[in-house]
């Protein structure tokens, strides 16, 4: 089915877009920043930290100052702008003067499998890990159970060059430099694991831990406080007209379940076709929550200052069997590569407001963009599907209605030096999709054509079959204006063009 270019976006003047700036920029009274809307979440939790992304000095695994380097390489291919840690429920528990040093403190980790955490992966290494990915930070602090004064001292450690006592802490460990914290979370889950609060009384502690995240340097940290569980909007009403003036973003957290209860959420494999539309079903629903969390934020923040952070988000299904429940590890499969475009092009639609968001999380927990077993590693579906996003960050988005190639299809278009980039999802189980794009002025080359489609939706990738779902080419035909191209049943498709005027 032939599908013109959206009218309202033949013209600039007639239906203004959105800039993606680049995510070196930070957002307060700017313009919003959807290259963060690809931002990476990595806990204390599992497998995700230690063996995933940290394996020490002494590792046989291939590794730079400790930290996996076919971990990093994959990552650094998608572009991850930004590292959110260390929690996560774990956040309100972690204390972090016992991860710095050369004499580390161990601490039990109550909520992910009682397992013992050793601390070995800490400040340092944290910024070690920004440093190697070339990505911004956003550490969570401990409202939970920690201090006004432990905070004070971290961000102090972190962001202060003098002689200060914790600045000259951080000398005594290595580093001179004091580093840079864009983004700074106080507290996480509050209204959960962060302390099981009452929207007011979070707001009040907001207002006053927020006090001592101070800015040291010439960048100012931005504070994000934490926002609602899912469609809590009480909380969202409560956090605006208390504390908005105090903070820079509010953060959102949801998590797709296939059949929307905690106590039965299914497998990440072998599921059904009704399982399969129930879990696109329940993802879609990010786009309602969106929208009436906005509404809110927009009575008391009608310019738009504060940013909607959905800081967690992703597929929540039943732990592998064999494995530690606690640690979340499951497996990820053609289904998790459609709900992260379905999000992904949510949240472009809302970057008014939207303007940072997080997976949950980076390796090997919940819906991951890396596997890990030992020194072997693969990619899944997921993250292919960030992969073909990759064109779309720090670009100029073009509004299209949702679905505008069908019920069931999902679209993102952007624009940026000079081509076009065009990320179509097909969310039917059995029929093709027919796509046709009439752009502003010919086409000329094409600059990427790629496709992420499987035999099965239950299709995943494995470490003795880590190719099983990969991207391969896709046939695309170009007449003057005119982009064409079939999509397979539940496949995701990125085309790129350049327009030669």
């Amino acid at each position: 089915m032939r599908r013109p270019w959206p009218r309202s976006c033949r013209s600039s003047a007639a239906t203004p877009s959105r800039r993606w700036c680049s995510h070196r920029s930070s957002w307060s009274a700017r313009a919003p920043d959807a290259g963060l809307s690809y931002g990476q979440f990595a806990e204390h939790l599992g497998r995700c930290v230690y063996e995933g992304l940290w394996v020490g000095t002494d590792s046989p695994i291939a590794h730079h100052n400790g930290i996996r380097t076919d971990v990093v390489q994959a990552l650094r291919h998608i572009k991850v702008p930004l590292v959110r840690w260390p929690g996560g429920c774990f956040a309100d528990e972690y204390h972090w003067l016992k991860g710095v040093g050369d004499e580390r403190q161990p601490m039990v980790n109550t909520h992910w499998g009682g397992v013992i955490e050793p601390n070995m992966f800490g400040t340092h290494e944290y910024f070690e890990l920004l440093h190697q990915l070339d990505a911004e930070a956003y550490i969570n602090g401990n409202v939970g159970s920690g201090s006004v004064a432990e905070m004070h001292d971290w961000i102090e450690y972190m962001t202060l060059d003098s002689t200060a006592p914790m600045a000259e802490l951080r000398k005594r460990h290595g580093r001179e430099q004091a580093w840079k914290v864009e983004y700074f979370g106080v507290g996480n889950e509050s209204w959960g694991c962060g302390g099981n609060m009452l929207p007011l009384h979070y707001a009040n502690l907001y207002r006053q831990y927020q006090t001592y995240v101070r800015t040291y340097g010439e960048a100012p940290i931005q504070k994000i406080a934490c926002g609602a569980n899912a469609d809590d909007y009480e909380w969202t009403e409560v956090l605006m007209a208390r504390a908005a003036e105090h903070m820079d973003g509010l953060s959102l957290h949801y998590y797709t379940l296939p059949t929307g209860e905690w106590s039965a959420k299914g497998a990440a494999t072998g599921f059904s076709d009704f399982e399969w539309h129930e879990t696109l079903r329940q993802t879609r629903r990010m786009d309602e929550m969106l929208t009436h969390h906005s509404r809110i934020m927009d009575r008391y923040d009608p310019a738009k200052r504060v940013s909607l952070i959905v800081d967690e988000w992703g597929t929540w299904y039943d732990v592998e069997k064999g494995t530690n429940p606690g640690f979340l590890y499951q497996q990820n499969t053609q289904r998790d590569a459609m709900v992260a475009a379905i999000n992904l092009n949510i949240f472009h639609r809302h970057g008014a407001r939207v303007r940072m968001a997080n997976i949950a999380q980076m390796v090997n927990v919940l819906q991951s963009m890396i596997l890990t077993d030992g020194a072997r590693m693969l990619t899944t579906p997921t993250y292919h599907v960030f992969d073909l996003y990759t064109d779309h960050q720090d670009a100029e988005y073009i509004p299209t209605a949702a679905g505008a190639l069908g019920a069931e299809s999902e679209l993102t278009v952007s624009r940026k030096d000079g081509a076009f980039t065009i990320s179509a999802a097909n969310t039917s189980l059995t029929d093709g999709l027919d796509a046709a794009f009439e752009l502003p002025g010919r086409v000329g080359e094409v600059l990427r054509a790629q496709v992420l489609a499987s035999d099965t939706p239950d299709a995943h990738n494995t470490f003795d079959a880590p190719e099983a779902v990969a991207l391969r080419d896709l046939d695309v035909q170009v007449d003057g204006a005119q982009v064409r191209f079939t999509l397979p049943p539940h496949a995701v498709a990125t085309v790129r063009v350049a327009n030669a005027g």
